[in-house]
């Protein structure tokens, strides 16, 4: 009889390799035959619940890696509160309005214009219904578990209905108004645009320093004087209208030796200019004080126009020369001080950023961009121009053409924030950010933001459900809205494009004893941040299986301007309260050398390539690896490595598997009293581990959870328990207590460490799931989160076990030395000799413990510290000598022994190992071993 057959050596049917990319959508399809998803729900009902809230992606094109993070982030917290007593729904959601599906369209050669916006809007929905199920794949194949039968869309018409249901709250609560005032104006949407919609660079543009002509000083200032204004947007100059001067600044007016010219610029910048502009040793004239200024006029340098003097608290003297072209239309500041002069704003620029006839014949018809040249050329014809210089300066831009923007006073509806920003700040006193710091970021946007321009010049999106009389006076009614949403309920929200306005209207508003004549329609339709800013009424609010407010959001942190912006200006406004409970925000997905992503650069990670070569448990396992709250960088290498993690767990389990095949936890469980010393104190170790695990997944620690999982298989399973216990697993007698024993807590780990890891590698653990045979449901995500057990008091175990540690450390050093000194090879062909003080002996004592086996010599003496040779040494406290081990090798468990030969029957065995094999293997006695 062959001695191997005396071994019991693990035997598994779980592959080594997972074959990821192929086996994962065969697993995934499982799931969704059977429901999985469904079934956790029905399990879960009753219990107290979970609502984690989806912020809809855009529904434009496959999904990027960014997309990846956020989806399994999600994941892994949806599932694991699901299996931790949480009825935890999770409906994902899609953002379907706006301009880039308009852009696709025009790209595929479609023509708005010429179909009209009914045909046109159904072209957009259509492509958007396809970039919905495309993503939808995406998503699944990532092993995202979700109710995909029953999505959310921004299109759908019962969102849309709540959405304009939120709009005629606002409106009932007078805070939707329109108004007159710059915006972010995109000439390249043609559409006005949100503060969450801008994106800034850095650009180089010309600044100029202009002189004026002071046409009335107020006794103070003769006619020969000029005020250098400074600018950094000459197009604009045809529309300057004012001068802003800082009223606490001290002004100087100065004179030249060479001309009869006064100029008046900052006194503090004069040093600095007077070195820009070449003047050598200007002559003082007078000092004013900015206040003294006010309403001084000057003229127009190239335009029939006088220019008032005004004051304004953002001037500052850093920089131009303390005196700013002012021009009220295309500019927020400068717009609300022609406010308070009464200055009514010049707009001299379309839709589509030309300058019209109103800034004047060399202007007309010319892009903003190109008339700063024509403009700083008509003030070095009239001798206005000081200077002019390149300055490099942060400019918004439009993030979805990636064009610049410019601000641009055009009639806009506008929700109010001033009215109720106060009661917005106060509902954040209810919410708990991770990061912490989210909060404060949040809370100084909503603070410093101005209202929120609401109307779009678009067509693919939810009208504005504005109706105006013959006269124009626009008719914000509640009692309308609710009709145009229950028709939007029913037909769709394109029925607002396909009805005249009298169809649209509700009986009585109609009839010809009206009071407002003939009416129509705003053409307008609303922000997409409005659409996506109320779906906490939309889904969360209205759905049976869902609640509101919801206790979670997880977005990336663009979303403190965007989508936790919006919802929470919408849903104080409605509610008074606050949409979400936690917000969880995660920074963006870099490449490996820590640079933006950019298809152009060519440094994208496709997500679908990722899965198709690796799978997608590697990008699901990445994603626990990194520090999401902050930017994280990714790259195939980096996923190579993380592949390599993946396989270290794949193996370890693999390992757990092939060693607990023949233990029926039913009849073989040791109780845990019962188990020897090391098993119970790995077990409680583990049981300790496992409410670690479980607090990191309760914080959404996902790196935590990463390092916990690592570090247990790295260093306490493979480095200690793993590593002596093949000589038992191997060697002692199948049924012997010392094998149970340890073949039980390996169960147990085994069995928690598939339900701890399931949330983070799903396809993995269902798999291992399979190889479980007296485990009794269909499927791991059916099985409920360990507990931790409660052991009793610990602390002693745990402080004795740490110092075997210590002395295991030691005992490794010397074996090392040993080995280096080519005095052993393997430590099992040591003699370990400890020298102990009487403290060390009792700790020893106190494991009731073969240390020997522990330790994975043949032999082990311990002797007291005062017998210590003087060739033995020390380390972490121990003294210790290494002898080669006496004896001859066992072929059966590779040791050396003193007592082969004792047995006659098995002389090539020691005495345990022959007692066990005659006890268990009976033929071997009539056969023999070889």
């Amino acid at each position: 009889m062959k001695i191997k057959k005396t071994l019991n050596l693990g035997k598994t049917k779980f592959p080594m390799r997972g074959n990821l990319p192929q086996t994962e959508l065969q697993r995934e399809n499982i799931w969704f035959e059977n429901k999985v998803y469904e079934r956790r729900q029905k399990m879960n009902e009753g219990k107290p619940s979970f609502m984690l809230h989806d912020g809809p992606p855009y529904a434009n094109g496959n999904i990027h890696i960014g997309h990846a993070m956020n989806k399994i982030s999600k994941d892994i917290i949806v599932r694991y509160k699901s299996m931790n007593g949480f009825y935890a729904p999770y409906v994902p959601g899609w953002d379907t309005h706006g301009l880039p599906i308009e852009q696709q369209l025009t790209k595929a050669g479609k023509d708005r214009k010429k179909v009209g916006p009914v045909i046109w809007r159904k072209m957009a929905d259509e492509f958007a219904h396809k970039q919905v199920k495309k993503q939808m794949a995406d998503f699944k194949r990532l092993g995202v578990s979700a109710d995909w039968d029953h999505p959310y869309l921004t299109l759908q018409p019962e969102f849309e209905a709540a959405q304009l249901r939120v709009f005629g709250s606002m409106a009932k609560r007078q805070l939707i108004y329109r108004g007159k005032k710059p915006v972010f104006w995109s000439w390249s949407s043609e559409s006005a645009l949100a503060m969450a919609e801008i994106e800034y660079h850095d650009v180089t543009s010309e600044s100029a320093f202009i002189s004026e002509k002071v046409k009335d000083g107020k006794g103070l200032l003769d006619e020969n004087t000029y005020m250098i204004a400074w600018t950094t947007t000459p197009w604009t100059v045809p529309a300057s209208q004012a001068l802003a001067v800082h009223p606490d600044f001290k002004y100087v007016q100065v004179q030249l030796a060479d001309s009869e010219k006064k100029y008046l610029i900052a006194e503090s910048l004069l040093p600095a200019l007077a070195e820009k502009f070449g003047w050598k040793e200007p002559n003082f004239l007078a000092t004013f004080e900015g206040k003294d200024l006010e309403y001084m006029v000057t003229k127009h340098p190239y335009m029939d126009r006088d220019i008032l003097v005004v004051l304004a608290d953002y001037v500052t003297d850093d920089t131009g020369t303390g005196l700013v072209h002012t021009a009220p239309g295309f500019g927020e500041d400068d717009f609300m001080t022609g406010q308070r002069y009464d200055i009514k704003p010049v707009m001299n620029v379309d839709d589509r950023g030309y300058l019209t006839a109103e800034a004047g014949s060399d202007f007309e018809g010319v892009f903003y961009e190109d008339a700063n040249e024509i403009s700083l050329q008509k003030l070095r014809d009239v001798d206005a121009l000081v200077k002019s210089e390149p300055i490099t300066h942060s400019y918004p831009f439009d993030w979805r053409t990636k064009k610049p923007v410019i601000f641009r006073a055009v009639p806009q509806w506008f929700a109010s924030i001033d009215n109720f920003r106060q009661d917005i700040l106060d509902a954040l006193d209810d919410v708990t950010f991770k990061p912490a710091w989210g909060k404060k970021r949040l809370y100084n946007m909503i603070r410093d933001r101005g209202d929120w321009v609401i109307s779009r010049q678009r067509v693919w999106g939810v009208p504005l459900p504005i109706f105006y009389a013959e006269d124009g006076t626009a008719i914000v009614d509640p009692e309308i809205i609710d009709h145009v949403a229950d028709l939007v309920a029913e037909h769709g929200s394109t029925v607002w494009f396909e009805r005249d306005a009298k169809e649209l209207l509700p009986d009585g508003y109609t009839n010809e004893h009206s009071p407002h004549g003939e009416f129509t329609k705003e053409t307008d339709i609303m922000d997409v941040w409005f659409d996506s800013g109320t779906s906490h009424q939309g889904v969360m609010a209205t759905r049976p299986d869902l609640e509101f407010p919801e206790t979670l959001v997880l977005e990336g942190s663009d979303q403190y301007r965007g989508w936790f912006n919006s919802s929470l200006i919408t849903s104080v406004a409605v509610t008074g309260k606050a949409p979400y409970k936690q917000v969880v925000s995660q920074g963006f997905a870099l490449d490996g050398n820590g640079e933006k992503m950019s298809k152009s650069i060519g440094n994208t990670i496709e997500p679908n390539e990722v899965i198709k070569q690796m799978g997608a448990e590697i990008i699901r396992l990445w994603v626990t690896s990194v520090d999401t709250s902050a930017d994280v960088r990714v790259s195939m290498d980096i996923l190579a490595q993380t592949s390599e993690t993946y396989r270290k767990i794949r193996n370890t389990m693999r390992f757990l598997l092939a060693n607990t095949a023949d233990f029926n936890p039913r009849e073989d469980t040791v109780n845990h009293d019962d188990m020897t010393a090391v098993d119970q104190y790995f077990y409680t170790r583990f049981n300790k581990l496992v409410g670690e695990f479980k607090a990191a997944y309760d914080a959404y620690d996902f790196q935590a959870i990463h390092k916990l999982l690592i570090n247990f298989i790295n260093v306490d399973l493979s480095a200690f328990y793993l590593d002596f216990a093949k000589d038992i697993l191997y060697v002692e007698a199948p049924n012997g207590h010392v094998r149970r024993s340890l073949q039980t807590v390996l169960y147990k780990i085994l069995v928690a460490l598939d339900k701890l890891i399931l949330p983070i590698l799903p396809h993995t653990a269902e798999e291992i799931f399979e190889y479980l045979p007296y485990e009794t449901e269909d499927f791991a995500y059916l099985t409920d989160m360990p507990e931790v057990e409660d052991l009793g008091d610990n602390t002693a175990l745990f402080a004795n076990w740490d110092a075997f540690m210590t002395l295991r450390d030691a005992a490794n050093k010397a074996l090392e030395v040993a080995r280096n000194a080519k005095l052993i090879g393997k430590p099992a062909e040591a003699a370990l000799t400890l020298y102990l003080t009487d403290e060390q002996s009792k700790m020893v004592a106190s494991l009731n413990q073969d240390v020997r086996i522990l330790l994975l010599v043949s032999q082990l003496h311990l002797e007291n510290i005062a017998d210590a040779p003087a060739d033995s040494q020390s380390y972490n406290g121990y003294q210790v000598k290494i002898d080669h081990a006496v004896g001859d090798v066992s072929p059966r468990d590779r040791m050396y022994h003193t007592d082969l030969g004792t047995d006659k029957d098995f002389p090539m065995l020691s005495a345990h190992e022959a007692k066990i094999v005659r006890e268990n293997f009976p033929e071997a006695l009539t056969e023999g071993l070889e």
